[in-house]
């Protein structure tokens, strides 16, 4: 049944690079649909871990954080983040943050 229920959930409108247009339409159903579709699985506690953490630097300072510095702070190693997600844009969009800017979505793309 909730396989079903987030293959019907609707995702709200998306940008060209899979960001949400809007990030206030995110909430945690929304997350968990976007990592299915990303193919970046089931949301375990480690990825929650640096969903919170990219929105937690995102309100406070308003950019992305290095993703090395996300990796120092939970004690993991360089490649945590985009281990996790297969990119640390994943990671991006399954936050729900908005489009940081084309160096910052070339940076999240590449680590």
């Amino acid at each position: 049944m909730l396989a079903t229920t987030l293959h019907s959930t609707a995702i709200p409108p998306l940008d060209e690079h899979g960001l949400l247009q809007d990030p206030q339409h995110w909430n945690q159903t929304v997350a968990v649909v976007l990592a299915e579709r990303l193919g970046v699985g089931p949301l375990t506690n480690e990825h929650w871990q640096i969903i919170h953490a990219l929105r937690a630097h995102y309100t406070r300072f308003g950019a992305a954080p290095a993703m090395i510095q996300v990796c120092r702070l939970h004690g993991k190693e360089r490649h945590w983040v985009h281990n996790l997600f297969s990119s640390c844009l994943n990671a991006w969009r399954v936050a729900g943050l908005p489009n940081p800017g084309e160096e910052a979505v070339t940076y999240l793309s590449g680590t």
